[in-house]
């Protein structure tokens, strides 16, 4: 007699949901959910941070920087140590969904866009369970993540949608709010001062290749390129003295975006570094500006 075939387990995508953590206020957290998996790759997991109550929440997808090529779900970056960044924009009633993606190490452009729009459909596939509300989500980043935050508010080409995980809502945004993002890297190095057939750069390690051996690869990674009037509500956010990303990075986006007719506020901070070192004060002042712009996207105030 033959041998029953097992169930196969669930994908990763629609895997049962971890026990939520009690957090601070009544806020809760849903650590290392998977979102997505690929043969031969980690799997590709977010930590859910809701408010307090049932909901549903509004949410926000948060990606970490890192140059592309470090970084994890869990850090907001120096100037927020721990979880400190993802639970006051909790407490204030948003839910945060942060989300790994592919490092430039483990995959090159388009991998990571492709993972980001997979973690927007995923939010939107499990909302319900979620108790957040799958129907407008917003987009938030810093340095690389808030490029690729902000390719999210951009990218409506159906060839970088990507087949990542789960498949057919929508990976649109409602919102995008962008700290000290890279948006054209096609004239990143110029900006920085750096040479652009260099291979070694951060850039071109996302790229697989120089920007300068790659100029329609660095064009479609490019923020700057997708630009339209269609584009939802941006906030940028960036300091003047930033060593890493320059400052006209963020203003050339703001200005392509006004430039389209779309809603774009640009605040930069005279002093700041990148990752706001050393400048705590604009650190506090950037997140009050996000939260008060998610609230306003996602709240109606």
């Amino acid at each position: 007699m033959p041998t029953p075939a097992l169930p196969l387990p669930p994908p990763a995508h629609a895997a049962p949901l971890p026990p939520a953590l009690p957090g601070p206020d009544g806020t809760r957290l849903l650590p290392g959910v998977p979102y997505a998996a690929l043969p031969g790759a980690r799997p590709l997991e977010l930590d859910l941070y809701l408010p307090a109550g049932d909901g549903p929440h509004p949410v926000v997808l948060f990606l970490h920087g890192g140059g592309w090529r470090l970084g994890s779900r869990r850090s907001g970056g120096p100037a927020f140590p721990g979880r400190t960044l993802f639970g006051r924009v909790a407490a204030a009633g948003i839910a945060v969904a942060s989300a790994d993606y592919r490092l430039s190490g483990e995959a090159v452009w388009p991998a990571q866009l492709s993972d980001a729009k997979a973690a927007v459909r995923w939010l939107r596939s499990r909302a319900h369970e979620l108790g957040i509300d799958g129907d407008r989500p917003a987009a938030w980043g810093e340095s690389a993540g808030g490029h690729l935050a902000a390719l999210l508010g951009l990218v409506t080409d159906p060839e970088l949608e990507g087949d990542v995980g789960v498949t057919g809502p929508s990976s649109a945004v409602v919102g995008v709010a962008a700290w000290y993002p890279p948006t054209d890297l096609v004239g990143f190095a110029g900006d920085a001062g750096a040479d652009p057939a260099d291979a070694g750069t951060r850039e071109a390690q996302l790229l697989g290749a120089a920007p300068a051996d790659a100029p329609d690869a660095a064009a479609e990674a490019s923020p700057l390129a997708h630009v339209s009037a269609g584009a939802p509500p941006f906030l940028l956010l960036h300091g003047r003295a930033d060593r890493f990303v320059p400052c006209v990075q963020s203003e050339r986006l703001a200005d392509a975006l006004r430039a389209a007719g779309a809603d774009v506020a640009l605040h930069t901070y005279p002093g700041a570094d990148h990752m706001w070192l050393d400048a705590p004060e604009a650190a506090a002042d950037a997140l009050d500006r996000t939260v008060a712009f998610l609230r306003a996207r996602l709240l109606g105030g």
